[in-house]
């Protein structure tokens, strides 16, 4: 009976060292889901951080373009008023001559003006602006109309000498409004002599208006025929400013260019490495569109002359009189680039693109070429009407070609010769990590093999990654196994062999529980794993097809746009045409009164 006793008080032992060793087993089972749990919580709050981080900085990055752009336009507005003050008290005189320059000339006409009232004017300006060439042009102008000539014959010398070509133009336009034609076109003689078709002011543009509007007659058509003949071949052979008209045609193409084309092929444009070159290339395209609505119906427009000479000449001189003088231009420059950072909201980048564009129409000196393509992009910055803005595109003819040819090859350069499909896939489960790398085709292969080629990619990747999450019975095993082996064989060496025997099958079944319920627990999170793995591989083939079809949707978009490349080349011979050749007074003429 003690033998019993003993033996019972041995397994009653054994039973609670398997229960206590059952109880750390759970514990440690719970710890380890513990730790696996706030794993997965901390990866979680880890990218949530991360994404935070990256909302405050994008926030931030826009606080402070606002407030750049804020700091900006302050400091504009504020030297935009300086700079007005500034122009109305060194120049306003100048607006004064302005003004009654135009009252001066309709008083001739109507003759409501006294001559004494107009002599007295007359000095009065010449007296505030001594050194705008406009007041002496007046006074001689009031002189030559009560017959005073040596008072006549001083003002116009000084007029003269202060401004030649302006003066010329000014005297050239009031002899043709009286109908005196030979001594407009003397005065137009000298006007054009004094001028260098490398430096040309920009009263120049009153010409092209007045031959616009066929104000000069048959000699003085002649005289300026052989003049801009002359500086047309001079500066033509010049490849430097060819080239620069050139640019600046490229530049005006450039404002055609269409809006990115992301929101509508949104795969492609994610998948597609190649999808930058493909948007600028479907922007470029989209410009032609733009160029023939915009020329068409300029050509379309029909510009109505005066119904009498004496009116489109009122128009020129008005232009004339109304310009900025060489010393304002500075100041009036300064203002256009503060107007302009105004306009564009405190955007410095886009302000400087409009200031520049303004800076050829504004400045002192320009070529006759540049005079022609400013009267073409900007009319009303160099004071031109539509009908000689339609006659200056018509002899441009040639330089936005260029640019137009120069601009079209280059999009059409940009599509490359191979668009590809690049998917990468990372997924986390538990505390495995699943990383695709990265696989790359080429839509040049028919869709059904690119299909296959990225199937077999995922498959190489997901079948060693759900291997690895297959619970490992065998090894499992093996430590529950040499335990109660080395267990059973303590107690049978002891001579213990039933309690040796009890203890090893109640400690295997026991462990075994153990290990069946964690195995279960692997299994699970690997039927998991590969299950949300062959959604994403069957979601990445979805995207491979709608990437594929965008991109033959993207072809037959630049290809519509891209055809329309020959309407525009045929709409350039329609403008030429036009302009009935290429230089801008060969245009129809008025009668003379």
């Amino acid at each position: 009976m003690s033998d019993v006793s003993h033996l019972q008080r041995q397994v009653r032992q054994v039973s609670s060292q398997v229960s206590d060793v059952n109880s750390l087993v759970q514990r440690a089972q719970q710890q380890l889901t513990a730790v696996s749990v706030e794993v997965g919580g901390v990866a979680a709050a880890q990218k949530e951080t991360q994404n935070e981080l990256a909302r405050l900085q994008a926030e931030l990055h826009k606080y402070f373009r606002q407030a750049e752009l804020a700091a900006n336009l302050g400091r504009a507005e504020t030297k935009f008023g300086n700079l007005q003050g500034e122009m109305e008290h060194t120049f306003g005189h100048h607006k004064r001559v302005r003004r009654t320059a135009t009252g001066l000339l309709q008083a001739f006409d109507v003759g409501l003006v006294s001559e004494d009232t107009v002599r007295s004017i007359g000095e009065e300006l010449m007296i505030d602006a001594p050194r705008y060439w406009l007041a002496p042009a007046l006074v001689g102008l009031a002189a030559w109309s009560r017959d005073d000539q040596e008072v006549c014959a001083r003002a116009i010398e000084t007029a003269f000498g202060r401004s030649p070509s302006r003066t010329a133009l000014f005297f050239t336009l009031i002899l043709r409004r009286q109908g005196r034609l030979p001594s407009a076109t003397r005065w137009l003689r000298h006007y054009l002599d004094s001028l260098s078709p490398s430096a040309l002011g920009r009263d120049f543009a009153v010409i092209l208006e007045a031959v616009a509007q066929g104000a000069f007659g048959a000699a003085a058509r002649d005289l300026v025929r052989r003049k801009m003949s002359e500086w047309a071949e001079q500066l033509g052979n010049d490849d430097n400013a060819t080239a620069t008209q050139v640019a600046r045609w490229r530049e005006e193409i450039e404002r055609y260019r269409g809006k990115s084309a992301s929101d509508d092929f949104p795969k492609l444009s994610t998948l597609s490495p190649q999808w930058p070159d493909l948007d600028r290339a479907l922007a470029g395209a989209a410009s032609q569109q733009g160029l023939l609505d915009t020329y068409r119906a300029m050509m379309a427009e029909e510009p109505k002359p005066s119904a009498r000479i004496e009116d489109a000449v009122d128009d020129i001189l008005d232009r004339l009189v109304s310009e900025y003088d060489v010393e304002e231009l500075p100041l009036k420059r300064q203002l256009d680039e503060q107007e302009a950072i105004i306009e564009s909201h405190g955007d410095l980048d886009a302000a400087k693109q409009v200031a520049e564009l303004q800076s050829a129409a504004r400045d002192e000196t320009l070529d006759y070429l540049t005079i022609q393509s400013t009267s073409a992009l900007l009319p009303d910055q160099i004071g031109v009407s539509r009908a000689t803005q339609r006659v200056a595109v018509s002899a441009c003819e040639p330089w936005l070609r260029e640019a137009h040819a120069q601009y079209t090859l280059e999009y059409r350069q940009q599509i490359p010769d191979d668009v590809r499909a690049k998917i990468s896939s990372q997924l986390t489960f538990g505390s495995s990590a699943f990383k695709m790398q990265p696989w790359e085709g080429s839509f040049i292969q028919q869709m059904p093999d690119l299909e296959r080629d990225l199937a077999r990619h995922w498959d190489r990747a997901i079948d060693p990654f759900v291997q690895s999450l297959r619970f490992d019975w065998g090894k499992a095993a093996i430590l529950p196994t040499v335990v109660l082996v080395s267990g059973f064989i303590f107690f049978a060496a002891v001579g213990a062999v039933v309690f040796g025997l009890i203890a090893a099958l109640v400690g295997g079944a026991i462990w075994g529980g153990l290990i069946w319920m964690e195995g279960e627990q692997v299994e699970k999170t690997g039927l998991q794993a590969e299950a949300a793995l062959k959604k994403a591989k069957a979601e990445s083939l979805r995207q491979l097809r709608q990437a594929g079809a965008e991109l033959t949707d993207w072809s037959t978009r630049f290809q519509t746009e891209d055809r329309k490349e020959t309407d525009v080349r045929s709409m350039f011979d329609d403008l030429r045409r036009a302009g009935g050749g290429v230089q801008p007074f060969e245009q129809r003429s008025f009668a003379q009164n």
